[in-house]
């Protein structure tokens, strides 16, 4: 008996040895990609005058699709920022989805608006449009505004898809402040691009609680004052510059942010549009467009992504309202994963079906799982009093030092190229965050990625509501 138990425990290590092992090997590797991928990038946009865009006659048309849902508090603000793009040919599609706030007063009273008659192609299914506005003052000519009967956001984006008129479409979210030249960056790689088709491009979304905001631009960038917004500052950062930087070096892109995307209308309306029975609808349609090309043979294409920091948006800063926003990615990741589950490891989808897919099964959906077993086997162990314990607290200093490291790397690469947070304190802070990340905020994330597998196993598919306390302006310090 006691044979089998040893060869079942050697059994357990060595799985969970390996694991962590690939895991931790792909990061590392990941963040080498990802200074290749920067330093490639900057060296080759050193020099660019991104205003010879404004004048080209193969700038493509691009509508800006913004679904608002009760953002009474940021909505006026936000659409200022949006105005504020430096983009000629442009349309910005505000897509009220049943607010039940005063979003829709505000946007009829700051921007003059005046419903108009409007003739529209329903190419994807989505909720009523009531009316479609326009404003009366021309420095607002560039604006439209959807009202609709609610139908959440996959349905508000399909909305605006039908009322837009331009080739390429936006999709952000509302509470988001958009640089003024984001536009120009990421339409470059579409008009850049000739052995290959870009089918969607995204960039760097960064936290801008506690920045100094007004008339809808970022004035002044502070680091967040609250600690949960600035777990989230790291957060954002390794995900960005370390994690999708370094998978569109290889072609390998499987996630465009909702709040910040560019994508080929006409392959979004061809395969469908957004998915209403997801909430997961960002990374859903990158997956089916990816799909398309490969199942169609339509060729070389590319997701590109643009390590600029483009958009700021503000992030949940209490524990609640995080815990649920991380719940529902989780279960969104999971839906994604499961309506494709003909990709996993299928050759026929190269790179996607034999690297992308497999990664994100295995080291974003279940590694929190393992991570949780994992705990669970090691409790099991203290208790038979079979753990090796230098063992133990050396392989914990290990995979410890190895996160801490990660995240410095990413806050080294934001600071050497697009040095977002100048001042000394904020750079102290995020290193003094990074030693207490994996302690504190690592286990509420596995905690609300188990609840998020819980709640998908029960069939929750609610989006969850996300409360914000808006943007303020602050005096200069």
């Amino acid at each position: 008996m006691m044979d089998i138990l040893h060869s079942l425990f050697y059994f357990i290590d060595t799985i969970i040895f390996v694991f962590g092992t690939v895991i931790l090997s792909i990061y590392i590797i990941m963040g080498v990609f990802s200074a290749s991928a920067l330093y490639r990038y900057i060296h080759k946009n050193k020099f660019i005058d991104y205003t010879a865009i404004l004048s080209s006659d193969v700038a493509p048309h691009v509508s800006i699709l913004a679904p608002a849902y009760n953002e009474g508090k940021n909505v006026v603000d936000n659409v200022r920022s949006l105005m504020s793009i430096n983009y000629v040919k442009l349309e910005i599609i505000i897509i009220n989805d049943g607010s039940t706030d005063d979003t829709m007063p505000k946007l009829i009273t700051t921007y003059q608006l005046k419903p108009v008659k409007f003739a529209i192609d329903y190419k994807l299914a989505c909720q009523e449009i009531r009316g479609v506005y326009k404003s009366e003052n021309k420095a607002f000519q560039k604006l439209i505004v959807i009202d609709k009967v609610n139908g959440g956001k996959a349905d508000a984006l399909n909305a605006g898809i039908n009322i837009s008129g331009s080739e390429l479409i936006m999709s952000i979210d509302v509470d988001c402040i958009i640089e003024s030249d984001a536009v120009l960056k990421m339409v470059k790689p579409f008009i850049e691009e000739t052995d290959r088709k870009v089918i969607a491009s995204g960039g760097v979304i960064r936290v801008a609680n506690n920045c100094d905001v007004g008339i809808g631009k970022i004035n002044k960038v502070r680091f967040p004052n609250k600690l949960i917004a600035g777990f989230q500052v790291l957060e954002y950062s390794r995900a960005f510059i370390l994690g999708r930087m370094a998978w569109s070096k290889i072609n390998g892109l499987l996630l465009i942010s909702g709040a910040f995307g560019m994508f080929n209308k006409e392959l979004v309306i061809k395969v469908g549009g957004y998915n209403h029975k997801t909430v997961g609808e960002d990374m859903e349609l990158v997956v089916r467009m990816r799909r398309y090309m490969h199942e169609n043979k339509q060729g070389k294409y590319v997701v590109s992504f643009i390590p600029d920091p483009l958009c700021w948006t503000e992030v949940p800063d209490s524990l609640k309202i995080l815990g649920r926003q991380r719940n529902r990615w989780t279960r969104g990741t999971m839906q994604t994963l499961f309506i494709h589950k003909k990709i996993f490891f299928n050759p026929d989808y190269k790179l996607l079906g034999t690297i992308s897919y497999p990664y994100w099964f295995f080291f974003e959906w279940l590694a929190p799982i393992v991570e949780v077993l994992g705990l669970i086997y090691f409790t099991f162990l203290i208790v038979l009093g079979i753990v090796s314990w230098p063992f133990f607290l050396t392989l914990t200093a290990l995979v410890y030092s190895i996160a801490f490291m990660l995240t410095l790397f990413s806050i080294l690469y934001e600071e050497a190229t697009f040095n977002a947070y100048k001042r000394k304190t904020d750079i102290l802070k995020m290193i003094g965050l990074a030693l207490l990340e994996p302690i504190i905020y690592h286990p509420l994330i596995v905690f609300w990625a188990i609840k998020g597998n819980i709640s998908y196993l029960k069939g929750d598919n609610a989006w969850g509501k996300m409360e914000r306390t808006g943007f303020t302006t602050r005096k200069e310090e």
